[in-house]
């Protein structure tokens, strides 16, 4: 059944994953799902033509939809006025928006309700908005928008952290940024790093439950292969390889004019704005000139797949760390202009190197047609039919493919799903386990999404479970989240990859 499913999806569907299009609802502000639910039975209503029965509709057809909500355009050239840029915009996001700003004003008109929750946002934090966000409330410029989380009254009361504060690894909760046990890890850390041969394997074992942020930078360049042990070692080989990137970028960046680079170099150029646009931090141009050339650097010197939307995503938590090297303070505002041309260029560098040796071991999920993630997405849904048949059975009953949330999973590596710190904390676990990015991942994601299984289940229909698995509320996780999700993770790794029988039925 699950195969007949897959093949009318793809029958359904306009083009493979592997073509560059929007990814729906990614980092930008969700819709009110109610709102949207109303308004697409408003059209139905209208629609003369007859439906065969009341089944939910296809994927296909709740993406075109829906994805002018979010989507700002792929084109600088379009043209913002079209009808076709307007079916939705007008009516459900603009009722949203007001929807968020009344939210928030309750908030600030009641601040007793919650006096203790407030207590750790700091007194000068602001929003920074993304373009969407201007549009829809261009005329509120004093107001902080924050985003209306679906199925907020079911989560614990906790503080709440802005949009763009913390990437660093504090905890959600507002526990002391250093503790004794703590301080013995980094002293560990510090020994092992400085010691003639770092043990690799016991440098893993280390940061499996994360990394101290004062030697990350050094540590993710050992555990990705990109720094040898030996101590003696390293700076000959870090000054090796920046030369060697920008030998390449002297050789190939040019050719960025040329007719058959045009069409990547344009997608790259079209894609960077986009990446982490609440974040201040990415939005300066030279960090996006930064990210442009690595980007299209890697593009060429990897012709069986070339860039792929996503791969963007991957170059932010490897530049952020490298860059906190030279920062002590968090990052979101940090004007890098401030920074010498010398240490940019070694951020900038280490930023591709990294990145290189991480999706050398998941190239296949961005070769044409992605095979690597068909066949993750594949097994992630036999996994979830073993561990909870309940879910599994609900997404089939409203005919929801794995595929149509999943691929954005296995695509972004959940970074389109988690805050910025989040990921940089799952990553220091991903880098010291083995074939975390390709093979832990997969884990991780089953026990994402059985995380949230009350809220799917609650869910009697096929708009409403899309609206919900696009737009997690994740947005108040931290350093605790992230270590209960990889505890289980690892819980189900035990059972299932070490214990192949449990897939058969």
């Amino acid at each position: 059944m699950a195969a007949e499913n897959s093949k009318q999806f793809w029958k359904r569907s306009a083009k493979l994953p592997g073509s560059i299009q929007p990814v729906y609802g990614a980092q930008h502000p969700p819709l009110d799902p109610r709102l949207t639910k109303n308004f697409i039975k408003e059209r139905s209503k209208v629609n003369s033509v007859p439906l065969k029965n009341k089944k939910a509709s296809s994927f296909h057809e709740f993406a075109r939809n829906t994805s002018d909500a979010w989507d700002i355009g792929d084109d600088e050239e379009e043209d913002l006025s079209s009808p076709s840029l307007q079916t939705l915009n007008s009516k459900v996001a603009l009722a949203t928006a007001a929807q968020v700003l009344e939210n928030h004003s309750k908030l600030r008109v009641k601040p007793e309700r919650s006096q203790s929750t407030t207590s750790d946002v700091p007194a000068n934090y602001k929003v920074i908005k993304s373009s969407s966000d201007a549009q829809l409330s261009r005329n509120s410029s004093d107001t902080c928008l924050r985003n209306t989380l679906h199925k907020q009254q079911s989560l614990p009361l906790r503080p709440i952290i802005p949009l763009v504060a913390r990437i660093s690894d504090q905890n959600a909760s507002g526990a002391p940024p250093m503790t004794v046990r703590e301080k013995t890890r980094l002293e560990k850390f510090r020994q092992l790093l400085s010691s003639h041969n770092t043990d690799l394997d016991e440098l893993r074992k280390w940061s499996w439950p994360g990394v101290p942020r004062e030697v990350r930078p050094v540590t993710w360049r050992l555990l990705s292969g990109y720094l040898p042990a030996n101590t003696e070692r390293r700076k000959l080989t870090l000054q090796r390889k920046r030369e060697e990137y920008f030998g390449f970028i002297e050789q190939y960046y040019d050719s960025r004019n040329e007719e058959h680079h045009q069409d990547t170099y344009r997608q790259i150029h079209i894609d960077i704005p986009r990446t982490n646009p609440l974040i201040p931090l990415f939005q300066q141009p030279l960090v996006q000139e930064i990210f442009e050339r690595i980007l299209f650097i890697w593009a060429i010197r990897h012709p069986a797949s070339g860039y792929v939307q996503g791969i963007n995503d991957l170059v932010t938590p490897f530049f952020v760390v490298f860059l906190s090297e030279y920062v002590e303070e968090d990052v979101e505002n940090f004007d890098v202009t401030n920074l010498s041309q010398d240490m940019l260029r070694s951020i900038e560098a280490d930023s591709f190197w990294c990145m290189s040796k991480l999706l050398d071991g998941i190239q296949d999920n961005y070769t044409f047609a992605q095979p690597g993630i068909q066949k993750k997405v594949k097994a992630l849904e036999e996994l979830v039919s073993r561990i909870d048949e309940q879910v599994h059975s609900h997404f089939r009953r409203y005919e929801v493919e794995y595929l149509q949330f999943a691929f954005r999973w296995m695509n972004n590596l959940l970074m389109r799903e988690l805050p910025l710190r989040c990921t940089i904390r799952l990553w220091d676990t991903y880098q010291s386990e083995p074939e975390g990015f390709s093979h832990f991942h997969l884990y991780v994601c089953a026990a994402f999404l059985i995380k949230w299984r009350k809220e799917i289940l609650d869910e009697e229909d096929f708009q409403g479970l899309l609206m919900l698995l696009q737009n997690l509320p994740t947005i108040h996780w931290g350093n605790e989240e992230i270590g209960l999700l990889l505890a289980e993770a690892y819980r189900l790794k035990y059972m299932f990859a070490d214990a192949p029988n449990h897939y058969r039925r």
